[in-house]
């Protein structure tokens, strides 16, 4: 008589073994027919899953973030089933969920035209309509080599064969398509409501660009039409603002193929680089912190010992000379020890905050470069502290609120926490990572913050935290960390003196609020869609002449915002004054001066904003005030402009 407990606490009996499904049914029809799957002592199963024991039950629906999931999955075997439906030759090899969607690699002679996509995406609503079963089979693994041997899936067989152990594997069939597959599943194709095929990419098989090239299909899939229809919107919006066009129009950089991964920055995007760089300079000296610069090559023997070429010497660029072998620097962290590590530390020197704007490369696979998003070359608003066990908790809980005024003042209010712990292969006692996760917990918790553990998902050397922010249009990127370090100042023979006069370790936090510049600008391209706010904008200010009469008095205007610290410039063409304010408009300055005779006149200025709007005649030391405060308030207000 299995006993289920519910989330709420209650519990229902019942005389026979039951499946999820049946548990939603005694709860009511409505529940029952709503049920996807179902989490049963914390594991995700099939609504058809028999417990028959006492359990704690979750009914997932479609209003689960697990239901979501569960649904993309089945909509990875529905294309893959329509996929072999319309194109019979097709192969098919594996289909994972991930961010918005799904993908599914089949092997097939020609390449899939968007054509192709729609007959796909037809098939796939038709099988839908079917409402076929979806029913979980388990076969040994020479069973299942013998099933996808005898439909002449290799791929599929090779998956097999590949698989660790010989416990029994689980199929998914449905209708004549069978897969090999983990699920869970929905209960039939009639719960995928809302699906869209996106895209179709190259992929190799199982990775590894020595094998062949298959084709990937990307989809999307949604519990509902409304979703489907707000991401698409998204999307569309996404393409509108992606950087890599709006950076080519506004002339802020370019990328080539002789230097792949690095970028090329122009005058108005290296401006926008650099006022970042000096306001990051004066908020970080504000909060005590030192300002350092290391070398890019370091002999290959710090990284050895620091254990990065063991973990990450497949990224790391090498170069030999004078008989050494030199490493450019993938990251920071080793030289800010051989910083600290410059004279013997006491207790009293802590804690210690070392900055660097630190130039990094990394040899990242050329298929996951992107514009500026995913570079080669790139450079970290990286710092690290070293302090005692006991200042962990208040160095972190400082640094939440220096991350939310840095963040607040770019125009980002809505930051995710995210607290990684204990992965099972780690380094340091239990009772160190007891002390961690407890002071970083404490210092979300101490600022009243929604935080979600991800556990097991820490570093090796200690846990972390996440922060990740929305942009405008609801896409979530993952920029800021602090992370609790035991091993590197061990490595490397960091100590201090305590109080007691013994020789001690620090605690190291690595600690990141903007990650990359590069990536950064990216994300700030793309949300402010080039319309950046005016503390940002490369070009402030720009004064139009109407007439050649007034272009003694634009260069004085011009000289005068200059000299008080504006970027202004001036626009003295033989060019119709509409033709003009367009084209200064397309370039998305926030601020344009119309001066024609009257402004001369009256040593005023008629200002315009890049939205069209006019805020009439104004003195030039008045239009100065209020450039001066729409600049003040950086991105927390929506500028006028």
């Amino acid at each position: 008589m299995p006993a289920i407990t519910l989330p709420d606490g209650s519990q229902r009996s019942f005389e026979n073994p039951v499946t999820v499904r049946d548990v939603a049914a005694d709860i009511g029809p409505g529940l029952a027919k709503a049920t996807l799957a179902g989490k049963v002592d914390g594991v995700l199963v099939d609504a058809s899953h028999l417990i028959e024991s006492d359990a704690e039950l979750s009914i997932i629906t479609e209003r689960d973030e697990e239901g979501l999931e569960v649904i993309r999955h089945s909509t990875a075997h529905l294309l893959a089933m329509a996929t072999q439906s319309v194109f019979p030759e097709a192969q098919v090899t594996i289909g994972p969920v991930i961010d918005d969607g799904f993908y599914y690699d089949f092997a097939y002679k020609t390449a899939f035209s968007p054509d192709d996509l729609r007959k796909i995406e037809k098939r796939m609503s038709q099988l839908v309509k079917q409402n076929l079963p979806i029913s979980r089979e388990v076969m040994s693994r020479d069973e299942a080599i013998a099933l996808f041997e005898g439909m002449g899936e290799k791929y599929k067989v090779e998956l097999i064969e590949s698989i660790p152990g010989d416990e029994e594997l689980s199929c998914y069939r449905q209708g004549d398509f069978i897969d090999l597959c983990r699920g869970p599943h929905v209960p039939s194709t009639s719960k995928l409501k809302a699906f869209k095929l996106t895209k179709v990419a190259g992929a190799y098989w199982r990775g590894d660009s020595k094998n062949e090239m298959l084709q990937r299909i990307y989809g999307t899939a949604w519990a509902n039409k409304n979703d489907l229809k707000d991401y698409l919107h998204r999307i569309e919006e996404a393409e509108k603002r992606d950087h890599r066009k709006i950076g080519k129009k506004l002339g802020l950089f370019h990328m080539q193929e002789e230097a792949p991964g690095m970028v090329f920055w122009h005058d108005s995007g290296w401006t926008i680089y650099q006022v970042i760089e000096q306001y990051m300079r004066q908020q970080q000296r504000a909060q005590g912190y030192l300002e350092i610069k290391t070398p890019t090559i370091v002999d290959l023997s710090l990284w050895e010992k620091s254990g990065h070429a063991d973990k990450f010497g497949d990224d790391m660029f090498m170069l030999h000379t004078d008989q050494h072998e030199f490493a450019i620097k993938p990251m920071n962290c080793p030289c800010h020890v051989q910083v600290y590590n410059q004279g013997l530390r006491s207790y009293r020197d802590l804690p210690l905050r070392l900055a660097e704007f630190g130039s990094c490369h990394r040899n990242e696979p050329s298929g996951s470069l992107h514009g500026i998003m995913r570079v080669r070359g790139f450079t970290q608003d990286d710092a690290h502290i070293f302090c005692t066990e006991e200042q962990i908790q208040p160095e972190v809980a400082d640094f939440i609120d220096f991350l939310h005024a840095v963040y607040d003042d770019f125009g980002f209010s809505e930051v995710i926490y995210r607290l990684s712990t204990r992965p099972e292969k780690r380094v340091g006692s239990d009772e160190d990572w007891d002390e961690a996760e407890k002071a970083l917990a404490q210092a979300l918790d101490s600022k009243e913050l929604p935080w979600e553990e991800l556990p097991g998902e820490g570093a090796f050397y200690g846990p972390k935290i996440e922060f990740s922010l929305k942009d405008c249009i609801g896409r979530v990127w993952q920029l800021g960390t602090v992370q609790v370090d035991f091993s590197m100042p061990a490595r490397l023979d960091a100590q201090y003196v305590a109080e007691d006069g013994s020789r001690q370790t620090p605690v190291m936090l690595h600690r990141a609020i903007l990650g990359s510049f590069e990536r950064f600008i990216g994300i700030l391209i793309e949300h402010y869609e080039g319309a950046f706010p005016s503390w940002l904008a490369p070009t402030q200010v720009v004064v139009l002449n109407i007439t050649g009469k007034q272009q003694e008095y634009v260069l004085k205007v011009e000289e005068s915002l200059r000299n008080k610290g504006f970027r202004v410039n001036s626009d003295l063409r033989n060019e119709k004054i509409g033709f003009k304010i367009r084209e200064h408009t397309l370039q998305k300055v926030p601020f344009l001066l119309v001066i024609g005779d009257r402004e001369v006149e009256t040593n005023n200025v008629a200002v315009r904003t890049r939205r069209g709007e006019d805020l009439g005649t104004m003195s030039v030391d008045a239009f100065s005030q209020h450039l001066q405060e729409d600049v003040e308030q950086r991105g927390r207000i929506v500028s006028e402009a």
